[in-house]
């Protein structure tokens, strides 16, 4: 008993019964297995919900970002940026809120003193460490899943960095994730190098998967990168499990300012990503307390009959009472688990239903 105590006691709240603590352990083990794709901080939401009712999770994030701590060193050691990844390890720790606080420590910028650490997240220092350790980047991050006693796991999409590319309306082309998402007009996205490949990890989550989760996130800059890396599409077509895409609840300034939820799928189509969704899980509570002085604005639910064609919608309240754009996290989770319970999500559907209330 002792023992056991020694084992559980870093991972339970003072106010946890140690009982109630191993009970909940064993129910999130049976709990289905979930692979989330995406990248920013909707990915950390959603998986922050997830990890209260199951335990079996694999989070697929995007290499592609180039800004801040990330982008420093992605510049200087050559690395893949590992800012999205860290967060999504945070929102995956048993001790949450402490192990958030840490890993998102920031070493202070100081005229004073040439530091080459200053500025930079503890959490990304940390694993680029592993991974000089491991000589792998891809085994760096598996460290950090154990070295930090996450529930599931965190793995990149590929283990290589890899440069967003956009294409605007007006003809111009612009380079990288943090200059893009300012961006309006953007028509299409692609990534560089052409031939990155996908983490053998993902592929496998992907094809032993339950359930397949797609967002939320910036729909160019987190969720698209992604699904853009070569395989990817194609281990998304052959999973047997369903797959869901779930909406923003509001809309970005730039690069989705406007957006509309067909102005979502429409871009998912134009990236040839409409053959891997089966169902799309959209907001329907725009009561929620709306931020001030930030020009965003609800993802509406748009569909004319020229759009009825494609994925199955399911509306649901899933929004943050308190801010409107954000996801609940706890509310997202528990419609995303009674979806799967119920088996809701029609798989390949040729023509969806009226959104389900």
């Amino acid at each position: 008993w002792r023992l056991l105590r020694v084992l559980v006691e870093p991972y339970r709240s003072a106010q946890e019964p140690l009982a109630e603590l191993l009970y909940q352990r064993r129910l999130r083990a049976r709990g289905p297995r979930v692979v989330a794709i995406g990248g920013g901080t909707g990915l950390s939401a959603l998986l922050r919900g997830l990890k209260e009712v199951t335990s079996n999770i694999t989070a697929v994030v995007t290499v592609a970002d180039d800004g801040g701590s990330s982008g420093k060193l992605r510049t200087e050691l050559g690395m893949p940026p590992m800012g999205d990844i860290r967060n999504c390890i945070a929102a995956l720790a048993d001790t949450e809120p402490a192990m958030a606080r840490l890993l998102s420590y920031r070493f202070p910028l100081a005229d004073s003193v040439d530091s080459s650490y200053a500025g930079h997240a503890f959490g990304n220092l940390l694993i680029a460490a592993l991974t000089a350790v491991a000589g792998d980047f891809e085994e760096g991050v598996r460290q950090s899943n154990r070295v930090l006693a996450v529930r599931g796991s965190v793995v990149p999409v590929a283990g290589q960095p890899v440069t967003l590319h956009a294409a605007l309306i007006d003809g111009s082309v612009i380079e990288g994730q943090s200059e893009i998402a300012r961006k309006r007009g953007i028509r299409r996205v692609w990534i560089s190098p052409e031939d990155a490949k996908p983490s053998a990890e993902a592929l496998a989550a992907i094809a032993a998967a339950d359930l397949i989760i797609i967002g939320p996130g910036s729909l160019y800059t987190s969720l698209l990168p992604p699904l853009l890396v070569a395989g990817m599409h194609e281990a998304l077509a052959r999973a047997s499990a369903p797959r869901l895409l779930v909406c923003n609840v509001a809309t970005q300034v730039g690069e989705t300012e406007e957006f509309e939820l067909t102005d979502h799928l429409e871009a998912l189509s134009a990236h040839g990503m409409a053959d891997v969704i089966d169902a799309v899980l959209v907001n329907d509570n725009f009561k929620a307390r709306q931020p001030a002085n930030y020009p965003a604005a609800p993802v509406r639910i748009d569909l004319p009959l020229s759009a009825r064609t494609g994925p199955q919608i399911i509306a649901r309240d899933v929004v943050d009472d308190t801010n409107a754009h954000r996801h609940d996290s706890r509310k997202l989770a528990s419609v995303l688990l009674t979806l799967y319970d119920e088996r809701s999500i029609a798989r390949r559907r040729a023509r969806p239903a009226a959104p389900v209330r």
